[in-house]
């Protein structure tokens, strides 16, 4: 399946400074979910298999979003919503369950059309997986997935698997800063290559503040 573009309309010059949009699109949840988690091509990844029966919604937005000098390209939310008072929150779900069909999504995933329209293939895979990591399986007490009362996982958000500064890598090493991991998948060849990312994620952007 051909990779989704945002609507025309989000990216346009004249509509980038227009008032700020969001649109679901059922075509890129569809792509996103076969592509990456439901399918069997050269893309789908093992470890978002916990998403198989998720409710996933994503929102393209032409609004400017940027932190420390960066364009903000995509942020992940768990939903429902709950940082808000009573009525901010009953308004916000009432908005999402709109956008997708009368149901509350687990996640609520939102794209930058006009940075995501300039992407090409790898960097746009890059960021969707960069998402769909954050989408995590809540654990228990021994580190097993959970479930609730009637066999549904339970979700949760995950963070980085590295968040060292580097001084503490350069003066104590990678082994013991707990980021060998990823210095060895950074030096070994990319399965996917040609991605650049430069930008930023709302998800991570929130937990830094």
């Amino acid at each position: 399946m051909t990779r989704p573009y945002p609507p025309t309309h989000l990216v346009e010059p004249a509509f980038i400074d227009a008032p700020d949009r969001f649109e679901p699109d059922a075509e890129l949840t569809s792509w996103i979910m076969d592509t990456f988690i439901n399918g069997s091509g050269p893309l789908v990844n093992p470890e978002h298999v916990h998403l198989s029966d998720a409710h996933l919604g994503f929102l393209w937005t032409n609004s400017y979003n940027a932190k420390q000098m960066r364009v903000v390209l995509g942020q992940t939310e768990i939903m429902p919503p709950m940082a808000m008072g009573k009525w901010q929150r009953a308004r916000a779900i009432q908005q999402i369950e709109e956008w997708f069909g009368g149901e509350m999504p687990d996640f609520l995933i939102t794209f930058s059309a006009p940075a995501c329209d300039g992407m090409n293939d790898a960097s746009f895979c890059a960021l969707v997986e960069h998402e769909l990591y954050h989408c995590a399986q809540a654990l228990d007490a021994f580190g097993m997935p959970k479930f609730n009362k009637a066999g549904q996982p339970i979700y949760a958000m995950r963070g980085h698997d590295v968040e060292e500064f580097v001084g503490v890598v350069r003066r104590y090493g990678a082994e013991a800063a707990g980021v060998q991991p990823m210095i060895d998948a950074a030096n070994a060849k990319p399965l996917i290559a040609g991605a650049e990312i430069d930008g930023i994620c709302g998800t991570c952007a929130l937990k830094a503040a």
